[in-house]
């Protein structure tokens, strides 16, 4: 089984660079600075145990294909049509992504879809450079088949990665554990646009907490964060890297590069969606999928709004709805 990965950024980057040390054959697929420098210098690999260059085959658009790849898609939610255009569409796609409508955007055209609920901690800022800060494994990855059910593919791809020295659980209700990871990633845009500054965990909580009464009204099962925690316990902690900054999550990472676009029409905004469809008010979503869009179109640094200004507008926003 070959792996495509298209997106080599942090989360792409990494699976990528694990299966290949694994031993599997890997083909990333990048662009611009980062596809130049993959190509010349090979994908510098950053972890709490070492500093690698790993020579993984690059190309920056589709390739032959043969029957035996397998397209692992890892580019942002907004990003997953323009991904896919060019792929034939016999190929299984599976999706590496957060967010819950990636499965079935790629299930419109490709027959066999899988889901992959991603934790990782990695980042991805330099050209060439991915850092992953997962011990002692890079992350977990349940595996399953869109919208449920495990095969003897799933099956493959859990060896495959295990034996690369992932956590990936094979489980038939992978949606469940997107579900619940949404929930969680409803966080991304304060991250982004106030960092970690005190009166994140409150404004997280309150748009959680707004996400899942929409979810609960909508019928939709969800994994509880402490089934999360047990499910990460004693398989992926955060250690820090001499010399290298932590930095944020993917939606922090999209302000930081400048990239004009970020994810939070398919996270915050999945929410605002199903309370619509509902007849929910979703005041804290809102004003989270609103302002992390306008920081992205004007190119605005993380981090530089201030929390008690992002509190405000949410407050504003909630007081209005309820008239």
């Amino acid at each position: 089984m070959r792996y495509i990965v298209i997106g080599a950024g942090a989360v792409g980057g990494t699976i990528g660079a694990r299966l290949f040390q694994g031993g599997h054959d890997v083909l990333l697929i990048a662009r611009g600075a980062h596809y130049e420098a993959l190509r010349t210098g090979g994908l510098r690999l950053i972890t709490p145990h070492a500093v690698e260059t790993l020579p993984v085959p690059v190309a920056d658009g589709p390739v032959e294909t043969g029957e035996d790849d397998v397209l692992v898609l890892a580019t942002k939610s907004q990003d997953t049509n323009a991904a896919l255009d060019p792929w034939p569409r016999h190929l299984p796609v599976v999706c590496a992504q957060n967010g819950v409508d990636n499965e079935r955007t790629a299930l419109r055209r490709f027959a066999e879809v899988y889901g992959m609920c991603v934790w990782m901690p990695a980042l991805h800022l330099e050209p060439g450079t991915v850092t992953a800060y997962g011990h002692p494994h890079s992350g977990m990855l349940h595996v399953g088949r869109y919208p449920q059910g495990v095969d003897d593919r799933t099956r493959q791809m859990v060896a495959d990665l295990t034996k690369s020295g992932l956590v990936a659980p094979a489980t038939p209700e992978v949606m469940r554990w997107k579900y619940g990871k949404l929930l969680g990633n409803l966080g991304n845009a304060i991250e982004a646009l106030c960092e970690r500054a005190p009166g994140f965990e409150t404004l997280h909580e309150r748009a959680r907490a707004e996400g899942a009464a929409v979810l609960e009204e909508a019928g939709i099962p969800y994994v509880t964060p402490q089934e999360e925690r047990e499910a990460r316990r004693h398989q992926v902690d955060v250690l820090p890297i001499d010399g290298v900054s932590r930095g944020g999550g993917s939606s922090w990472q999209s302000l930081a590069r400048g990239s004009g676009s970020i994810e939070a029409d398919y996270l915050n905004g999945e929410i605002v969606l199903l309370g619509r469809e509902y007849g929910i008010p979703t005041p804290v979503n809102e004003v989270l999928q609103l302002e992390a869009g306008r920081f992205a179109r004007e190119k605005l640094p993380p981090g530089s709004m201030p929390v008690e200004r992002l509190a405000a507008l949410i407050d504003e926003r909630s007081a209005a709805v309820s008239r």
